[in-house]
């Protein structure tokens, strides 16, 4: 049998996580098959994910109509995710006891509602946290700079992290930064270190479909040598500016702040790749797994992604193979007119206003669910 790519893609360093949760894969055999046959050692989920699963077939029927009464839609859906959650890091709890916990877990997002409100993203990820009950759990928060805020007092607490919806370099110092501070106020109080986790989701594709979008609009307008320079630069700008994360990333856990908090134990927050699925036809459909491969990181990405690398992905140590390169493509980018702070800082905004959606779109499905099944719903409580 020919190697599998997917176990080579894990022996370079890179851990494969599965973005996408289902009850029927945790109930069939199929995550547990991809496991041992895909080197999968994770899993993420957001309510977009959640929409999806839920909208889909009969499968939480059952768990529905024996839910107890009263609820709201927010409590229901509560109940089903955490359970699912819950389930997936059993599943996976294997490979965080084989990896001493390094790996094998399994993300779950707090509302996206809570996004710029420190305190309420704190008070939902501790409630997460305590329903799903398992160390093998991350808890979801965006990465706002309230976020970041709430990443700092989570870790403090002992409660692992997975910061989502990164797109500027700025935002990811910044959830390095409440990482480390959050080590430092736990160490400071007596408390161990050693078995806390994080991610920073640093997401990808959408960096190339926005200033793709900007760089065609500004060709319209251009001639010549202009014009072919500007073209030039599509699909460049985001493994860019993922590869320039990983290079602030290498700088900040080598630095002298790190060594006291690796010495006591503590874990590399390492670069999760999120949003690796090609978005563009034209684009090679597994680009953004190819060139962000190396050690310390992870790749969150969709079965078809998986399926897709399984098949013809081709592995190299790439994510820090070229950082001049990268750094000269952003300047190139500026020269051009592209405000890569303007482009992250709307896909931010557009990220939450996607994930709102699609959370308001899940509980609106939850309650004719409900209803069809023949559950009154709470209004609120």
């Amino acid at each position: 049998m020919p190697e599998n790519r997917l176990q080579r893609l894990h022996d370079a360093g890179q851990s494969i996580w599965l973005d996408f949760i289902d009850r029927s894969i945790l109930r069939n055999g199929d995550l547990a098959r991809r496991i041992r046959e895909d080197a999968l050692t994770g899993m993420t989920s957001n309510p977009t994910i959640f929409e999806k699963a839920l909208a889909e077939g009969h499968v939480y029927d059952d768990q529905l109509a024996a839910a107890p009464s009263g609820l709201t839609s927010m409590e229901l859906f509560e109940l089903v995710e955490t359970t699912d959650v819950r389930d997936a890091c059993d599943i996976f709890m294997p490979v965080y006891e084989r990896t001493n916990g390094d790996d094998g877990y399994v993300s779950i997002e707090v509302s996206p509602g809570a996004a710029n409100d420190t305190n309420a993203t704190v008070a939902e990820a501790q409630r997460l946290w305590a329903t799903v009950g398992r160390p093998n759990v991350m808890i979801k928060v965006p990465g706002t700079e309230e976020g970041a805020h709430a990443v700092r007092q989570l870790i403090a607490s002992g409660i692992n992290v997975n910061i989502t919806l990164l797109f500027a370099i700025e935002a990811h110092r910044r959830v390095i930064e409440a990482y480390m501070t959050g080590l430092e106020d736990r160490l400071r109080v007596g408390k161990p270190i050693d078995r806390i986790a994080s991610v920073a989701s640093f997401f990808v594709s959408r960096v190339d479909t926005e200033v793709d979008k900007r760089l065609d609009a500004l060709a319209t307008s251009a001639t010549g040598t202009q014009r072919d320079e500007i073209l030039a630069l599509r699909g460049k700008a985001a493994i860019a500016n993922a590869q320039l994360a990983y290079k602030l990333f290498r700088e900040e856990f080598s630095s002298p702040r790190w060594a006291p908090l690796k010495a006591a134990g503590a874990r590399l927050q390492r670069p999760l790749w999120a949003s690796t699925s090609s978005k563009n036809p034209a684009y090679r459909d597994v680009v953004y797994v190819e060139q962000l491969i190396g050690p310390d990181t992870v790749n969150t990405m969709p079965p078809a992604t998986i399926d897709a690398f399984r098949d013809h992905g081709e592995v190299a140590r790439t994510v820090d193979a070229a950082f001049t390169v990268a750094e000269r493509t952003i300047a190139e980018l500026g020269a051009v007119g592209v405000d890569l702070g303007d482009v992250t800082a709307k896909l931010l905004r557009d990220g939450l206003a996607s994930f709102q959606k699609s959370f308001e779109s899940l509980l609106s499905g939850l309650d004719k669910k409900s209803a069809a099944l023949g559950r009154e719903m709470a209004s609120s409580r």
